[in-house]
């Protein structure tokens, strides 16, 4: 179980890919982007007989695969932090999955809207809400 304290990240991963996997939200083909952590043929295997395809950073003692990927990393941080902090994702006061899932959404399309705002009017800033928050 994902909250049990004595699971490492690699068993928690694990566990959350089945779980999608078993209510069919883990497409075939999905690519799975982790960190150095997540090397081991073990593991990899696992992902592959999900159909996904793991995707981290070439370690050193290894072949060339992927790289470095810090830009990826660096991209979905931004996503995080934008959704955490100008959204308030953490805040959604959803009292069901549904009413979260709703919210989630709402802000996603807020976002994605302002976003589209932002370059049609050649704002300086894309991903800034603050001209919107009233």
């Amino acid at each position: 179980m994902p909250g049990h304290p004595k699971l490492g990240e690699r068993e928690v991963a694990e566990v959350l890919l089945d779980d999608a996997a078993r209510q069919q939200a883990l497409a075939a083909g999905t690519i799975v982007l982790a960190d150095k952590g997540f090397a081991g043929r073990a593991f990899e295997g696992h992902v592959a007989a999900l159909g996904a395809c793991l995707v981290r950073p070439d370690r050193k003692d290894e072949p060339r695969r992927f790289g470095p990927l810090g830009g990826m990393r660096q991209w979905i941080e931004s996503v995080v932090n934008t959704l955490k902090e100008q959204l308030g994702l953490e805040q959604h006061r959803g009292r069901t999955l549904g009413g979260v899932f709703v919210r989630v959404a709402q802000r996603l399309l807020a976002l994605a809207a302002t976003i589209w705002h932002n370059w049609a009017t050649a704002q300086p800033i894309k991903r800034s809400l603050i001209a919107y928050d009233h």
